[in-house]
């Protein structure tokens, strides 16, 4: 039998307790030590750069903002920050 120990991300104690499940089905834990709550093996909630190029190249070929947001399913303020963005970085380069 494997015994996997897990510890604190934000302290590195190892004195949790279980703490329900999150909606994706992974296991929530307790620090007993600095009261935090954390995941097991958490993962990014940012969207891919391949997602990001895919929208910015749809606006480029000149679909309107909403119509990219109604199409991608995400507010058109994120898809005018990665304009922005995307403009900034390339002037600097």
């Amino acid at each position: 039998m494997v015994t996997v120990t897990v510890k604190c991300r934000h302290c590195g104690s190892e004195n949790l307790s279980k703490n329900g499940f999150a909606p994706n089905g992974k296991q929530k834990y307790l620090c007993k030590d600095c009261k935090k709550a954390s995941r097991e093996d958490p993962t990014s909630n940012a969207y891919s750069q391949d997602f990001r190029e895919l929208v910015l190249r749809a606006c480029e070929e000149r679909s309107s903002l909403r119509g990219a947001a109604r199409t991608f399913s995400i507010h058109r303020h994120t898809i005018s920050r990665w304009q922005e963005e995307k403009k900034t970085n390339s002037s600097s380069s």
